[in-house]
């Protein structure tokens, strides 16, 4: 992994010096090129699948079959050396089918490959100007539309080789032309597709060992060899790999026809490649996350490098009679999963293709076409993916993605595209425009709930509900919006000057609302344009949406259609913030860090506190509660950290009731099982999680700025032994860990830890680590392999998470110490998870 190894602050722990880099040392020399025996691995991997996919989908698109075979070596060879995305595998792909087929069909071989230069210069162009991120904007249901649509028309054009026939120049076509090719099947095309097909579906799904070990075969490679050889065999006559000479192969000529049309071709061509590599990049970088220590030492996409790199790839292919080149998903994937850590895959992969086009060729034309056909339709089939159907039905974005997937299919993908283009934009305005506004009266209160944007469009609406209010009553306005224009601002606003004036009183909660405004005529009371009520206290509340709190802070000025220039901060569960819990006697708290007025009592901030859980929180979880009730808790992780009030577990976890399992103490502190004068409690905790709620996980988390730590360093010999004093006791393992020459110190991926104190919080962590695994229960849970542990560490002041990564300590098998690895706890980021 690559990590930044700090240099140890000089502490009268460690006098260690040998490890500290001199700040005049002469520069290292650079690395000779090194070729890692994973990267060979993954290569053959990627090839094994590349080589029959780029011959299937030569032949769904009716391009010459070598073309697919020369985009694979210079997807693999350009892009992989030029490209942003270092593991990302490109060539020709099952979403360029359909528009690369229409191209051929419409002005021929040559002028295709001339189309595609072009989109590789205009992909040069926008890669230059910085607008990848550009791309990013599409929706997501127009991009899976796209996509459902591009496998609809692979997957029914496919159908007819299958079958073994031959396939029409559009989908309908081919759907009116089915009934005919039904009566008149091939049953030698049908049988080796129906075993290519079989052979695709079952071989991933062989269960035990021996199935593990023959999964690392790709199952496309399988199918395609199982059905070559089943007809050579058998002897079956069947259509087969054609690949002429080298030498008679077709380059890239002028383009020749209508100027509009060819302009038209050029910017799908472009959209496509460009919209498939760029989210494809973006993906690959979610899967690296999940190999922890990969994602630092590969580095995250640079995707305007991406873009110049495909760019150049499709000048390349183009010009030498090959399919246009985008990223490719599948082999992608496998390339991550097979333990790729650099570009040196990507680029192997494509040298394999290339020595597998000049000297298989005689193995590859023992291939019939039906089966390449059948391989093909099963990916067009996976290109609608009933994952991304259910999150769009989610997200209420179905209409876009079924009118993009019907428009691709009837009319094409820009078309297409344009249609669901067109649909999105209609459907944000129509959100944007659609208020609800409702009036109901509950035990003498008027409630008046607003719920969407609030815009002159919703005026009318507004005050009307707001007139049915009767003079001098006390009402309750919600406002569950993101945004108010100015017009309603006023609205609102001179609703609530007059009511007030009647002797009446007025509530504003919402979304970003929640505090009280009195109508009794204080000076300065009223709403901002956004809808924030301007109370006398100095105070914005922010209630809860499930698994939300609010957080009070000073007010700011705002201007119509606008938010207030600070954010507000989300916290946890109980109507507080990280802060609010500390009290003098906590040894982590230098200094009191309630976020109320110092004037305000304790009592008084508790009373608050419940009385804005009750009134905004309590009924978005009343119903999780009481689903808790009826069924008890089954919390997934035990999470045992620090008592620090900053600390808040449900907020930095995203968690909410039932989720966690928590045990706090000072310290985060785990003491050995048999301790004499030990703590039960711990071991209560950790024996009722593991053994009774059957919890899968348990982390470890320390934090920055520990007191307890901080303790720990400064603590003498002798003295009074105080509670503290006793209790600290059990991390003097942890101080002896960091001054331990034999060792090696846990450390932080990317940045040298600031000081002693957070050296030994980090320290800390893989110590008591290793006091869990001395606790009977986790032992044989680790043993059985039904526990994972985690090392976690939280810089306060940064609000960043690190985790210990593999190869730490806590990651060994069964649970055994594996003290000579590294203990490096690596950054998590924003887009390392799904949302």
């Amino acid at each position: 992994m690559s990590a930044c190894v700090r240099t140890r602050a000089t502490d009268r722990h460690s006098t260690r010096t040998e490890r500290t880099h001199r700040p005049h040392s002469p520069p290292t020399p650079p690395r000779r090129f090194r070729l890692a025996g994973a990267d060979v691995s993954a290569s053959i991997a990627v090839f094994l699948i590349a080589l029959p996919l780029s011959l299937g989908i030569a032949l769904a698109t009716g391009a010459p079959l070598q073309a697919g075979l020369v985009a694979a070596a210079v997807g693999g060879l350009v892009v992989g050396w030029l490209g942003g995305c270092p593991l990302q595998v490109s060539g020709p792909a099952a979403g360029l089918t359909v528009v690369t087929a229409d191209l051929i069909q419409r002005y021929g071989w040559r002028t295709t490959c001339a189309i595609t230069v072009l989109a590789g210069l205009a992909q040069l162009g926008l890669g230059c100007l910085r607008v990848a991120r550009t791309a990013l904007a599409v929706s997501p249901a127009i991009v899976h539309g796209m996509l459902a649509g591009i496998g609809v028309t692979i997957a029914v054009a496919q159908l007819h080789i299958v079958l073994g026939g031959t396939p029409q120049s559009s989908v309908l076509a081919n759907l009116r032309a089915l009934p005919a090719q039904l009566a008149r099947l091939q049953p030698a095309a049908v049988s080796v597709s129906v075993l290519t097909l079989a052979l695709l579906l079952l071989w991933p799904r062989i269960p035990g060992r021996v199935g593990h070990l023959l999964r690392k075969i790709p199952a496309a490679l399988v199918a395609v060899a199982g059905a070559t050889t089943a007809a050579s065999l058998t002897g079956l006559s069947l259509p087969k790999v054609d690949l002429p000479s080298w030498s008679s192969h077709a380059l890239a000529g002028l383009p020749e026809g209508p100027v509009l049309g060819i302009i038209a071709a050029v910017l799908t061509t472009t959209l496509v490649c460009s919209v498939q590599s760029l989210l494809g990049a973006v993906a690959v970088d979610k899967m690296m996350a999940a190999r922890p220590g990969l994602a630092a030492r590969v580095g995250r996409s640079r995707l305007d490098r991406e873009l110049l790199g495909q760019g150049a790839a499709n000048i390349v292919s183009g010009a030498l009679g090959g399919l246009p080149v985008a990223g490719v998903a599948v082999r992608s994937a496998a390339n991550v999963n097979a333990g790729a850590v650099s570009r040196n895959s990507t680029l192997l992969h494509g040298v394999l293709v290339v020595i597998a086009a000049l000297l298989m060729v005689p193995v590859l034309e023992l291939i019939p076409l039906a089966s390449l056909a059948a391989l093909v339709m099963a990916v067009g089939i996976q290109m609608v993916s009933l994952h991304h159907i259910r999150t769009v039905t989610r997200h209420r974005e179905v209409l876009v993605y079924a009118v993009t997937t019907l428009g691709v299919v009837v009319f094409g993908v820009l078309e297409g595209v344009t249609l669901g283009i067109a649909v999105a934009v209609a459907v944000a305005m129509q959100r944007l425009a659609r208020t609800r506004i409702t009036h109901e009266e509950k035990e003498g209160v008027h409630h008046v709930q607003v719920r969407g944007q609030l815009t002159f469009l919703a005026v009318p609406r507004l005050s009307r509900a707001l007139h049915l209010v009767p003079q001098g009553a006390h009402a309750v306005v919600e406002l569950d919006g993101s945004f108010m224009d100015h017009a309603a601002y006023e609205s609102l606003h001179d609703w609530q000057s007059t009511h007030t004036a009647q002797g009446g009183t007025a509530e504003l909660t919402g979304r970003r609302t929640g505090t009280r405004v009195s109508g009794a005529g204080h000076a300065g009371d009223g709403v901002t344009p956004t809808g924030e009520p301007t109370a006398s206290a100095g105070c914005r509340c922010r209630p809860w949406t499930p698994w939300r709190n609010h957080q009070c802070e000073p007010l700011e000025s705002v201007s119509p259609g606008g938010h207030p220039g600070g954010s507000t901060a989300r916290s946890a569960p109980g109507s507080s913030k990280p802060g609010d819990t500390s009290t003098d006697l906590d040894p982590d708290t230098d200094t009191n860090t309630s976020g109320t007025s110092n004037s305000r009592s304790g009592g008084r901030q508790l009373a608050q506190g419940i009385s804005a859980f009750q009134r905004n929180t309590a009924p978005l979880v009343r119903g999780e509660l009481a689903r808790l009730a009826r069924e008890g808790q089954r919390p997934s992780q035990l999470f045992l950290t620090c008592a620090d009030s900053r600390l808040v577990t449900s907020m930095i976890t995203s968690s909410g009731p039932g989720d966690l399992f928590v045990v706090r103490n000072v310290g985060n502190l785990v003491p050995l099982p048999g301790d004499e004068g030990g703590d039960d409690s711990v071991a209560a905790a950790i024996e009722y999680a593991v053994d009774v709620l059957k919890v899968r996980s348990i982390t470890v988390c320390g934090h920055s700025g520990c007191g307890a730590m901080q303790a720990l360093l400064n603590s003498e010999p002798g003295g009074a032994r105080t509670p503290l004093k006793r209790w600290l006791r059990h991390g003097l393992p942890s101080l002896e860990r960091m001054a331990d020459d034999g060792r090696p110190w846990a450390r932080l991926a990317g940045r040298a830890p600031a000081d002693a104190v957070e050296q030994l919080s980090l320290t800390n962590v893989v110590q008591q680590l290793e006091h869990l695994r001395a606790h009977e229960s986790v032992t044989r849970a680790l043993r059985e392999g039904a526990l994972e542990l985690h090392g976690m560490y939280f810089h306060v002041g940064e609000a960043q998470a690190y985790l210990l990564t593999e190869g730490s300590p806590e990651n060994g098998e069964n649970g055994e110490n594996t003290e000579n690895q590294d203990e490096v706890f690596d950054h998590v980021s924003a887009a390392d998870l799904p949302a």
